[in-house]
């Protein structure tokens, strides 16, 4: 069944869906997600924008891809499924423990994409699950700091 998509950036509309078949457990872990052919179908895409939305849930650590084999959902073994919340909780943690102060900035995306060698959208994404949190602002022009 053929799902139609409209909108801007329909790629993040395609990892949503998937994310949430992920978490329903649709495709359980160690599930091998469907070809990238039978979801261009699926959603009526280009296969690019198929591959975009498969690099958001990559990046997350949700999938895994394998030569020869496919996208396989990670294991539940994974500590934390969602690698953006990696960052956010090593960062809350330092707010909660005092290393950074109210006042403080925060580290660069440039930075952090450095330190956890991880993706722009995935630290971008853990910024500002902080941002909605309250444990950071923004400054325009300076940058992130702790409040």
């Amino acid at each position: 069944m053929a799902e139609l998509l409209t909108g801007w950036r329909i790629y993040t509309q395609i990892a949503d869906r998937l994310r949430t078949r992920i978490a329903s457990g649709e495709y359980p872990p160690g599930a091998l997600l469907p070809s990238e052919k039978a979801l261009c179908r699926q959603f009526m895409v280009a296969r690019n924008t198929v591959r975009r939305a498969l690099a958001i849930l990559a990046d997350e650590g949700l999938i895994v891809t394998h030569a020869a084999k496919g996208r396989e959902v990670a294991g539940v073994d994974d500590a934390e499924p969602y690698r953006y919340r990696l960052i956010a909780r090593e960062l809350r943690e330092q707010i909660q423990r005092g290393e950074l102060r109210t006042g403080a900035g925060v580290a660069s995306e440039a930075e952090l994409q450095r330190r956890y060698e991880m993706s722009r959208n995935t630290v971008r994404r853990a910024l500002a699950e902080l941002e909605q949190d309250g444990l950071i602002g923004v400054k325009q022009g300076v940058g992130r700091y702790v409040r």
